[in-house]
C-alpha cells in the first residue's frame, strides 16, 4: 500500500473522465498545427523581407544612375545654350 502512495509513482485517478483527457489531447494537436502554421508564415516573411532588400539595393542604384543621366543632361544643355549663344 505504501508503494502505491509513494511521490515517485505516477497514476491515473479514475475519477478522470475519457472526455477530458480527448479534449486535452485535441487541444495539444490544435496548439502544435497552430504553431506549424505560425512558423510557415514566419519564414514567408522572412523570405519576403529578404527579396525586398534586394529590390531597394535595385532602386538605390538606380537612383544613382539617374543622378548621373541628370548631371550628363545638364551638361550636354549647357553645351546647347553656349552654341546657340554663338550664333
Amino acid at each position: 500500500m505504501a508503494d502505491d502512495q509513494s511521490p515517485g509513482r505516477w497514476h491515473l485517478d479514475k475519477r478522470v473522465p475519457i472526455a477530458l483527457i480527448l479534449a486535452i489531447l485535441i487541444q495539444t494537436a490544435g496548439a502544435l498545427t497552430w504553431a506549424g502554421a505560425a512558423s510557415e508564415r514566419i519564414n514567408h516573411l522572412e523570405r519576403q523581407v529578404t527579396d525586398d532588400s534586394d529590390l531597394a539595393e535595385r532602386t538605390a542604384r538606380l537612383e544613382v544612375q539617374a543622378t548621373y543621366m541628370r548631371a550628363a543632361l545638364a551638361r550636354i544643355e549647357d553645351k546647347l545654350d553656349r552654341a546657340i549663344a554663338r550664333e
